[in-house]
């Protein structure tokens, strides 16, 4: 079961003004703008995207890896797998 144990309220903000900039970017390719401007918008929302990994990946941690490990089994092998394949997508290479 997957439960949000730090602020669901602040992730959600997050992400609806990362949707915001989305729209935006969309917004400016559409009354084509100056291609440098689009690309510093998306700089910025790489980032805001970037900021709010670490918050969702320490409630998986915290919460559906402890679980798992708590009960024991290839759930929690799995768990610490999915955790690693994570980290692992967020760590530039």
């Amino acid at each position: 079961m997957t439960r949000y144990k730090n602020d669901k309220t602040e992730i959600l903000r997050r992400l609806r003004r990362i949707e915001g900039q989305i729209r935006g970017l969309e917004r400016m390719v559409e009354d084509d703008t100056y291609c440098i401007d689009v690309l510093t918008q998306v700089s910025a929302t790489t980032t805001a995207l970037r900021s709010c990994a670490p918050a969702l990946l320490d409630d998986h941690l915290n919460c559906c890896v402890t679980e798992a490990i708590a009960r024991g089994g290839d759930d929690a092998q799995q768990k610490v797998a999915e955790a690693s394949q994570a980290i692992a997508r967020l760590v530039p290479s």
